[in-house]
């Protein structure tokens, strides 16, 4: 029940950040950062991490029943290298910018929940312990 939980939050989260830059990157970043992206490169690059994010949505919507696979656990450290990732490029971000978006804090606290919630879910001992019967 708490991966599924972690698949289900995920997948809500990470597919309405991924469709909103997908639809409207320029606003989904003056929310994140406090600017617009004005050229037109900044928005096609913004429009590839949306449909990485509605990527990681979409994969965690289609396992959330999955919890004791070695694709389960592989899943889970995937989404922990990612959620550290965005927790230091955006907290970086947060420190060198003088102005940033109103959603950018607010962003850096809950991927380092997910984090935290992705390698609880790894150390979790009943999970580990169906993985190790299933490699047998």
């Amino acid at each position: 029940m708490f991966v599924n939980s972690l698949y289900v939050v995920t997948a809500v989260i990470e597919a309405g950040a991924g469709l909103a830059l997908l639809c409207l990157p320029s606003s989904a970043a003056k929310l994140l950062l406090g600017t617009p992206l004005l050229e037109p490169s900044a928005c096609a690059v913004a429009r590839v991490g949306g449909a990485g994010l509605l990527t990681i949505g979409v994969a965690c919507w289609l396992a959330r029943s999955d919890t004791q696979s070695s694709a389960a656990r592989g899943l889970v450290s995937a989404m922990v290298i990612y959620n550290l990732a965005v927790v230091l490029v955006l907290g970086a971000a947060g420190l060198q910018f003088q102005q940033v978006g109103v959603i950018l804090w607010p962003a850096v606290v809950l991927h380092t929940v997910m984090t935290a919630w992705c390698i609880v879910s790894l150390r979790n001992p009943s999970i580990a312990d169906r993985l190790g019967s299933l490699q047998q």
